[in-house]
């Protein structure tokens, strides 16, 4: 495993006083809430996404975690490109998660590694040129185990979710890679503004940019009928979410991801632990929004969930199921049973899915036509794979 001080000695520019001003022990989110009690349920960090570059997924690979013998990668689908490869960045160990984001609109894609076996912070890489070469970084701090605990904004902008559900912000993707991050917020501070009160904020599970490079900020809300999305603009936090339909009236509901595009703003909501939907936002600080009907999903299903490109949202359920909306404003739709191993669906440009799926070191891709609902079937089209070195992280 890579020390702190080896990996900040990697970092062009980074002085002493950073070097050796190192963040102890790991926070958990506790929000001063008060009124029913609420589960928080977050989504595993399996997922894809999608940048300028190309379509990206993380998935994990290998073994056992309690031998520390899970591995987790990242691949990459190029813009225009029918093939995935391994891109994983190099030189530390990953088997505490990864997270990713790229800008809406923007060039780069920017990693970040959770911590694992006693390391206190989280290294970062960034890449502009898909992924062939990868520049080290540093967040002092450690990466909250969410998907959408790292976003990118169209500029460079860069936000960061902690453990301990502060949130951080670097001005540029130079100023993130050189560990240049200041504190925006506190887990306390949002939830008690104005519209964490509100809300009841009870946790923060992702964070994004909205229109016009507007920081955003999701959770989990003790209130019922209220949906957790916040923008922050001149140091003021205001509410931004959508106003939900009756059918989530009476119901506790939890942000499990938030995800920028040219166009807007995709949320996955989860209502009561049973439901889920998915929302769209065109406008400014999360004004416009768009809500799905509902989809059942009864508490423990969700396996994993991503986004995709116009607004697509995915799902993966348990027994194999899976369900996605194509679009902004679409329906859910029924997918058939994916392959065992499935850890994340990623759009296809010509309108269907592919499923990625890991069996130990064998990354499978699948795919699935762009009309499923005629009885298509899942084909397997290319295999990886993946040289993993069991015992080197015990």
């Amino acid at each position: 495993m890579i020390s702190r001080r080896a990996w900040l000695a990697r970092l062009p520019g980074l002085g002493a006083g950073l070097a050796l001003a190192a963040l102890g022990g790991c926070g958990t989110q506790s929000a001063p809430v008060g009124g029913p009690s609420l589960t928080v349920v977050t989504a595993p960090l399996s997922t894809s996404l999608v940048t300028a570059q190309g379509t990206w997924a993380v998935a994990v690979m290998g073994g056992s975690a309690a031998s520390h013998n899970n591995f987790w990668q990242l691949f990459l689908r190029p813009t225009g490109a029918t093939r995935w490869s391994l891109v994983t960045p190099e030189g530390v160990a990953d088997n505490g998660g990864l997270v990713a984001a790229g800008g809406a609109g923007g060039t780069s894609l920017l990693v970040g590694f959770r911590p694992s076996q006693g390391l206190a912070f989280s290294p970062l890489a960034a890449s502009s040129d898909a992924g062939r070469n990868w520049t080290p970084g540093l967040l002092d701090a450690d990466l909250a185990e969410v998907p959408d605990a790292l976003a990118v904004g169209a500029s460079g902008q860069a936000l960061a979710l902690l453990h301990d559900g502060s949130i951080e912000e670097a001005p540029t993707a130079a100023a993130a890679t050189a560990g240049n991050w200041s504190r925006l917020t506190t887990l306390g501070g949002l939830a008690a503004s104005a519209p964490g009160r509100a809300c009841g904020l009870a946790g923060v599970e992702a964070v994004s940019f909205g229109v016009n490079g507007t920081p955003m900020a999701a959770g989990s809300c003790v209130r019922r009928g209220v949906a957790g999305v916040f923008a922050e603009s001149g140091g003021t936090w205001q509410a931004a979410g959508p106003v939900l339909p009756a059918a989530f009236g009476g119901d506790q509901v939890q942000v499990l991801g938030l995800a920028s595009a040219p166009g807007g703003t995709t949320a996955a909501l989860m209502a009561a632990g049973t439901h889920l939907a998915a929302a769209w936002s065109d406008g400014v600080g999360g004004s416009g929004w768009t809500v799905s009907a509902p989809l059942a999903a009864p508490a423990g299903t969700v396996k994993a969930s991503g986004f995709g490109p116009a607004g697509s949202v995915w799902v993966l359920l348990g027994g194999g199921r899976a369900e996605v909306i194509s679009g902004t404003g679409g329906a859910w739709q029924a997918l058939p049973a994916v392959p065992a191993g499935t850890q994340a669906l990623a759009r296809m440009a010509g309108g269907g899915w592919e499923a990625l799926a890991v069996a130990r070191a064998t990354f499978t891709v699948w795919q699935l036509g762009a009309a499923p609902a005629t009885g298509g079937s899942w084909v397997r089209v290319q295999l990886i794979t993946v040289p993993i070195e069991y015992g080197s992280s015990g």
